[in-house]
């Protein structure tokens, strides 16, 4: 799929079935299929006039939103420090990782007790808040695949354990731009996550804030979902994603 890839774009001109089949040794009842499919999903197009295949919009989409994750990551750390400092609550930023959401920036709150996050943490999407935001915000595709696969493996006696429930659970957050999780991950941890959608409206990244129950109260809650929509705002204008 690559060599397809690569070869329409060094052409940067539409080229016929036979052509590719010639040029990329790939046999013509093989290509039909996987021409279909990919005119199908947007990563190429069909001229039915000239009867050539062109690079599609979702090629386009899927190198944008790498400049753009890339981008988020590079200034999160400076952002993440002051979200903690405003709060004392340790928060990350997140990304997908297949059915996973790994950390991939972390700041640590002030108090003595506080919730530890490290870099290439990996938890499974459905139990934390910045992977139900993530999940939350996904392509309504995507988001279908999941629920028809995820096996819901109960980590805590509180983590979500039906599809039912998560989907539920799902909509609201697509409804609020805001994930909460209580004692589903780690026993005594809450958790609070926003996305940070690209461009294209796909979820780049959700930026979280987790920490310890005992200390988990009206006010605390209301400063932290300032911090967090602060943060949004923060890194989307540093990462230039408008």
């Amino acid at each position: 799929m690559l060599d397809l890839f690569e070869y329409l774009r060094r052409w940067n001109a539409g080229q016929t079935h036979a052509r590719i089949a010639a040029q990329l040794g790939i046999p013509k009842s093989s290509l039909t299929q996987l021409l279909k499919t990919l005119v199908c999903r947007g990563y190429l197009e069909y001229d039915p006039a000239s009867k050539g295949y062109f690079l599609g919009p979702a090629v386009v989409a899927l190198g944008q939103r790498s400049v753009e994750t890339r981008d988020l990551v590079s200034v999160a750390e400076d952002v993440l420090a002051d979200t903690a400092h405003a709060t004392r609550e340790t928060c990350a930023l997140n990304l997908l990782k297949g059915d996973l959401s790994e950390v991939v920036a972390t700041a640590s709150g002030s108090h003595r007790l506080h919730y530890t996050m490290r870099k290439g943490d990996v938890a499974p999407l459905y139990a934390t808040s910045g992977g139900k935001a993530l999940l939350a915000h996904l392509p309504d595709e995507m988001r279908r695949d999941y629920l028809a696969r995820v096996s819901l493996e109960k980590i805590t006696p509180q983590t979500v354990d039906s599809v039912p429930a998560l989907e539920a659970e799902l909509a609201e957050i697509a409804r609020t731009g805001i994930a909460f999780v209580v004692e589903e991950f780690m026993p005594g941890i809450v958790g609070m996550a926003r996305p940070i959608l690209g461009r294209s409206g796909f979820p780049l990244a959700a930026v979280n804030i987790a920490l310890p129950i005992a200390r988990y109260d009206a006010a605390l809650k209301r400063r932290c979902l300032n911090a967090l929509e602060d943060a949004v705002l923060m890194l989307r204008e540093r990462a230039n994603l408008g």
